[in-house]
């Protein structure tokens, strides 16, 4: 400790400050460890409590009407309002104003009882990654993300803040901030903003998941897209669910400003059991739901194992469970090149909205079935890309899990709308594969309808495993990949119709 402050002091002294480097340095003990710790307050910013010394000079505003342009004067961290009443936030790098907000403190933690909350949550998404097994790709970075989050003092999700720039109050009486300095924010705030405010990491994903598809087993068998339609209707259970909350509770159930039409869309889609889709079509509808979504969406995705058996063996029998299936026709190289155009070119026609997430899922599959060609880009989009993305985009996923954002009532609502909207996808599927068997001579196995949600390949291997619980010999899996990889399409399909109805 004392070279420590030796060296500060030595450094210092070139510029005539080493007095105050070495009180600084002298005071590290107060500032760190166990007792830092205990004394630390929650950052101003988000709180909005500064001190009255830090605030703007009163003599500044003396005899000026704050919402006068002419008025206009600087600040780093508020305004007052036209009542003389102090607003403290902070200004982002757009120049936005962001209010403050009460904490309730507990020592040590910035957030109280929602952080001790939190920390549990995230470190059971990690357990569940790591122990159990469940998307271990995707619940471990959202559950670390999640505790960086939950560590606000380290500023990892602190925003970019512009400071001494010129206020304008604007005719809507809100403030903006121009020409001022604009200060770096946590790295996984921009991984957020870079991410999935843009909307790429889902596109990004898509074509990783494009290359690593095979689209053969619902070119064999196009009847399969019907059960991949069928398992969407849970995305629509879940969307009037949420007006119907909307319309109890009142208009700002989901959050003040929030849209009740656009956040019930971002819900409804986490019954497609996609998340880079439910991703997506949140970051542009309801942004500030996203974490809750994107948990619940990405947990119901690693739970496909334990909810789906228990539905698809409610509504089927035994002998529907052992009906075998004739092995899928083979698919030629030129109808697996063709289908990709094809879908992409049809999508472009009907459902323009849909084309982002449509196109990076056909360009990842094209680039899989052209052959070796252009196989180092399937191999970088299958293996290095999607590894990348998907570890960036867990992380920016789980820092949208701060307890102030996380915990409350709508998050509750949130969850429960996703597991029914899971939950009614899955029967839907099984149900629509009962009814097309009353009218088709080959019978299929209603188990294979389960697999039209959009969890690939999860969906179909559960399939699969129940139909050989009833027949060891009875193997379903390809044929349960139809359903499945129509899906992914149906799920993309609905985000873009929703999107247009939306925006």
């Amino acid at each position: 400790m004392s070279l420590l402050v030796a060296a500060c002091a030595f450094v210092a002294q070139a510029d005539g400050t080493w007095r105050d480097t070495l009180g600084k340095a002298a005071g590290l003990a107060n500032e760190t460890g166990i007792s830092g710790f205990m004394r630390k307050a929650p950052p101003e910013y988000l709180t909005g409590e500064f001190d009255v010394k830090d605030r703007i000079d009163a003599r500044t505003m003396a005899g000026k009407d704050p919402h006068d342009k002419a008025a206009n004067y600087k600040t780093p961290n508020g305004y007052y309002d036209a009542k003389g009443v102090w607003h403290g936030g902070y200004f982002d790098d757009s120049g936005k104003f962001v209010e403050g907000h009460k904490l309730q403190m507990l020592p040590g933690l910035t957030y109280g009882v929602g952080q001790l909350i939190m920390i549990p949550i995230c470190l059971i998404l990690i357990y569940l990654a790591v122990v159990k097994g469940f998307e271990p790709l995707l619940l471990l970075p959202i559950g670390f993300g999640g505790l960086l989050a939950n560590c606000p003092l380290a500023g990892v999700t602190a925003p970019a803040m512009m400071h001494d720039g010129v206020i304008s109050i604007l005719s809507s009486g809100v403030p903006a901030m121009t020409g001022g300095i604009v200060e770096p924010g946590g790295f996984l705030y921009y991984f957020f903003r870079f991410g999935i405010d843009t909307g790429v990491f889902p596109i990004m994903i898509f074509m990783g998941v494009g290359a690593m598809t095979d689209f053969g087993p619902l070119i064999a068998n196009p009847k399969a897209a019907l059960l991949g339609g069928a398992a969407q209707f849970g995305i629509f259970f879940a969307l009037f669910g949420a007006l119907i909350l909307a319309a109890i509770f009142g208009q700002d159930f989901f959050g003040v400003g929030i849209n009740p039409l656009k956040a019930a869309a971002s819900i409804g889609i986490i019954g497609g059991a996609d998340g880079p889709t439910a991703i997506w079509l949140t970051s542009r509808l309801a942004p500030d739901l996203l974490g809750a979504i994107a948990v619940a969406a990405y947990s119901y995705m690693a739970l496909v194992p334990i909810i789906q058996p228990p539905i698809m063996k409610a509504l089927t029998t035994a002998a529907e469970r052992k009906i075998k299936m004739p092995q899928l026709r083979s698919v030629t190289k030129i109808e697996k090149v063709c289908f990709p155009l094809t879908v992409l070119l049809l999508c472009a026609i009907l459902l323009p909205s849909a084309v982002p997430l449509i196109g990076a899922l056909m360009l990842g599959n094209l680039a899989k079935e052209i052959g070796s060609s252009v196989s180092r880009i399937a191999d970088t989009m299958s293996n290095a890309l999607i590894n990348i993305v998907t570890i960036m985009l867990g992380l920016s996923v789980g820092s949208k899990l701060a307890c102030e954002k996380f915990l409350s009532g709508t998050t509750l609502a949130i969850l429960a709308l996703g597991l029914c909207a899971f939950c009614v996808g899955t029967a839907a599927g099984v149900l629509m594969a009962k009814l097309m068997n009353l009218f088709s001579k080959e019978k299929m196995n209603p188990l294979i309808g389960s697999a039209g949600v959009s969890a690939v390949p999860m969906a179909a291997r559960v399939s699969n495993k129940v139909a050989l619980e009833n027949d060891p010999t009875n193997f379903v899996l390809m044929q349960a990949m139809g359903p499945n990889v129509s899906g992914v399409i149906g799920s993309a399909v609905v985000a873009g119709v929703l999107y247009t109805l939306c925006r």
